[in-house]
């Protein structure tokens, strides 16, 4: 039960930085805060998860609190999903695909980056 509650409270506080920086979503046509939550949450879990295997002193409920709470509320594949959808709906086949590879190329090397900062 007490692994649930970290989870929520982490959730809860990642959905809302996440509901803040979609509103840079109005600057641009390609949906920007939702792109940038998602390479920031990917470089924050590498952070976080390679901190939580290096260091024996982090607990289970801060990592349960950061990573599965915090990043999973902050960062959004259904969001990515129905926006996808949306450029394809629309025939925007170049935002389609600027944002589809853009966002799992940049994400993976976010989580990259994350975790070789703290394994060096």
């Amino acid at each position: 039960m007490k692994a649930l509650l970290f989870v929520f409270l982490g959730g809860g506080l990642g959905s809302i930085f996440r509901f803040l920086i979609s509103k840079s979503n109005l600057i641009t046509s390609l949906p920007l805060g939702t792109f940038i939550a998602n390479i920031l949450g990917s470089f924050l879990i590498g952070l976080i998860l390679a901190s939580a295997s290096k260091y024996s002193n982090i607990n289970k409920e801060v990592t349960l609190f950061l990573a599965t709470g915090f990043c999973g509320g902050f960062t959004t594949f259904s969001t990515f999903a129905y926006e996808n959808y949306n450029f394809l709906k629309t025939g925007d086949y170049f935002q389609f695909i600027l944002y589809t590879l853009g966002s799992f190329g940049l994400s993976l090397l976010a989580v990259t980056l994350g975790v070789f900062l703290i394994k060096n």
